[in-house]
């Protein structure tokens, strides 16, 4: 297959499960909310090294919010329950309880929810208050009310947590870095159109993407050697003489179509720069069946075999 004289390789990214939920965070105005949001996902950037892996999925206006101000949705991912549990806890209580005029509510339903702002109450140390709304639906859903020193801090007690899955992949190659750096800015302003997914990494892209295991018996992950540049000659490499560059645009989502979706996008905006603006190939993680139950084949995503 090839798009605008780029060359899509007949391979498959690999992606594993994981736990996600939705946190909407609402401030004065944007600022503010971005700050918070900001601050908890900070470090987020893949569960080797972080835990957690979250970022802010969209921007909400006040039509979209609980209490009519602007916000930001986030959205967080792990391997297991227990440790999104303690992570979103965490991150609440150091980033969203501390940041002015900001508020925390549920972003998802599901039938198991986990605690937002339920254990972070008891900061108010006995002077904060409950309160049972319904929601448009008619189910009770409890607030709690925290005094701080600028006024109240507002957050609902718990929010959902469901199945969703992490690692969805694809990798850019170019004949410099800069054209490859190009590429996934145009790619990440496609993906972040979209609803329910993330990329975790710096601006959405990662440069260090990672192969399983490593000489040393204590990494369990180490440099993708096979697409380094500079081991061309050295190793089996995967790169021909015109590669120069290679970086990775790593996605999380709620669902396997959601990925996809997402993906496609990335793609496409990728190759529009073409072979005359030094994009030669995209390619994606693929482990050899090690990683992860997901496969994400490129081929049949960018024929539009699956839509959400």
């Amino acid at each position: 297959m090839v798009i605008n004289g780029v060359e899509i390789d007949d391979t498959f990214a690999e992606a594993f499960n994981m736990r996600g939920t939705r946190i909407l965070i609402t401030a004065q105005n944007l600022r503010w909310a971005y700050n918070a949001a900001n601050a908890m996902t900070g470090f987020a950037t893949s569960v080797i090294g972080c835990g957690v892996e979250a970022g802010i999925e969209r921007e909400l206006s006040e039509d979209e919010t609980p209490d009519g101000r602007p916000g930001v949705s986030v959205l967080m991912f792990a391997m297991g329950s227990k440790v999104l549990m303690q992570q979103l806890e965490t991150r609440m209580g150091q980033c969203i309880l501390t940041c002015p005029t900001a508020a925390a509510f549920a972003g998802i339903e599901s039938e198991d929810m986990i605690s937002l702002g339920k254990h972070l109450r008891f900061f108010g140390d006995g002077y904060q208050v409950s309160k049972q709304i319904p929601d448009a639906n008619g189910k009770l859903k409890r607030y709690w009310r925290i005094p701080v020193m600028d006024g109240e801090f507002l957050t609902e007690e718990t929010t959902g947590m469901v199945r969703a899955i992490g690692g969805g992949n694809f990798l850019v190659l170019g004949a410099s870095q800069a054209q490859v750096l190009t590429a996934c800015e145009a790619a990440i302003d496609a993906m972040r159109k979209l609803p329910n997914v993330i990329m975790p990494f710096p601006g959405g892209v990662v440069r260090s993407g990672s192969k399983v295991g490593s000489k040393y018996p204590k990494m369990f992950a180490s440099t993708n050697d096979a697409f380094c540049p500079t081991l061309k000659g050295v190793v089996k490499s995967e790169l021909d003489p015109r590669v120069e560059s290679v970086m990775e645009i790593v996605v999380n989502g709620l669902t396997f179509e959601d990925i996809a979706v997402s993906m496609k996008a990335g793609i496409e905006a990728a190759c529009s720069l073409g072979k005359d603006n030094g994009i030669l190939r995209v390619s994606a993680g693929n482990y050899g069946g090690k990683l992860g139950q997901h496969h994400f084949k490129l081929r049949p995503i960018l024929s539009g075999e699956v839509t959400a």
